[in-house]
């Protein structure tokens, strides 16, 4: 069932918000500086193109460093990208098809707020050292 729900959404809102990233991410990368969001960025990429059977939690071993990195990306590309994710997930609620769709694009839309610290995993199973955010 989630595969079906991953073509489906990959068709409706996945595609464009993954090349969003990945292209984002690119010009991230051209400086040395930035390439630590560039690689946050080609993450979320791969979340946001196949998404359905994975989920997020929060790291065990998040610190300081995490927190600032988070601050920089909010001020300067969160806050777009959390634009982005709210106006695909209006757009497919609008039908009763794309609720379940519309939910998990704003499900991303809070993980485009702050996304270091965190790890993409399976949903089958989660590993001592990471703390599930849901």
């Amino acid at each position: 069932m989630k595969t079906i729900g991953n073509l489906l959404w990959l068709v409706l809102a996945g595609f464009w918000l993954a090349l969003g990233y990945l292209f984002g991410g690119l010009i991230m990368c051209v400086t040395i500086i930035g390439i630590p969001f560039g690689i946050q960025a080609f993450k979320l990429a791969g979340l946001a193109f196949w998404p359905f059977g994975r989920t997020t939690v929060i790291r065990s071993s998040a610190g300081l460093l995490e927190i600032v990195f988070n601050i920089i990306w909010l001020v300067l590309f969160g806050w777009a990208i959390f634009l982005a994710h709210i106006a695909a997930g209006v757009a497919l609620c609008i039908t009763i098809i794309g609720i379940p769709f519309g939910i998990q694009a704003f499900k991303l839309s809070l993980l485009a707020l702050w996304p270091f610290g965190r790890a993409i995993i399976p949903l089958s199973g989660t590993s001592p050292s990471y703390r599930s955010q849901s």
